[in-house]
């Protein structure tokens, strides 16, 4: 898969990205990551990405034009276009699985307080938001999506199974884990894990799952 991040600030998702998991799906090839740096389209002498918005208000909104012109030279065949910004659906497990399976995916962070709406309009073909809270810039929220796509991608965990267990892929939240020592400070871990009976086991998780969502998160039951 490949996916391109057009943002202000690129060093901010550099650096996440070239660690752990998210380096080795690059250097496995599951991954083809391009962080660029949106002012490198733009055309004037000082480099401008922003301007004051059109009606008044504070802040600067980005202009259009650099956001246009990275698109249309980075955009292949196959390409899906999304806007990262607050105003955008809600980013869920479901979407970071419907994404996987993209051939190129172009994000766009937003920055400021925001991107000149004719992108929205006439060049993005989704617009994502990570949560129902402001961030500084959008490149934080990219490298949210980009981490959750990713892992999703064949090959890039360790285990075949480790994606399908996770919490929200299941409709419930993943049920405790516990590893060694056995007897921490007098906290033991539950019999049932010990026991080697897998059927046991399982049952036990599914309960402490449904439980689990129960407690911290019943929009998801309901």
């Amino acid at each position: 898969m490949r996916i391109d991040i057009l943002t202000l600030f690129p060093e901010i998702c550099r650096a996440p990205l070239g660690e752990s998991i998210m380096k080795r799906a690059q250097a496995t090839g599951a991954l083809k990551l391009g962080i660029h740096n949106l002012r490198d389209w733009a055309t004037d002498k000082h480099r401008m990405a922003d301007d004051a918005p059109f009606g008044g208000g504070q802040g600067m909104v980005m202009k259009p034009e650099p956001v246009f012109a990275a698109v249309e030279a980075l955009k292949t065949g196959n390409c899906l276009v999304a806007v990262l910004t607050p105003q955008g659906k809600t980013f869920t497990q479901k979407m970071a699985a419907d994404l996987s399976h993209s051939v190129h995916l172009i994000i766009v962070c937003g920055h400021y307080e925001g991107i000149d709406h004719r992108v929205t309009e006439h060049l993005a073909d989704a617009e994502i938001s990570i949560g129902d809270y402001v961030l500084t810039n959008g490149a934080i929220a990219a490298v949210v999506v980009v981490d959750a796509i990713t892992r999703l991608l064949p090959g890039v965990l360790g285990h075949e199974l480790s994606a399908a267990d996770d919490s929200f892929s299941t409709g419930l939240l993943e049920a405790p884990q516990y590893t060694r020592p056995a007897d921490f400070r007098g906290w033991k871990v539950p019999d049932v894990l010990l026991s080697g009976n897998h059927a046991e086991i399982a049952a036990w998780r599914n309960e402490q799952a449904l439980k689990r969502t129960r407690q911290n998160r019943p929009d998801l039951i309901e």
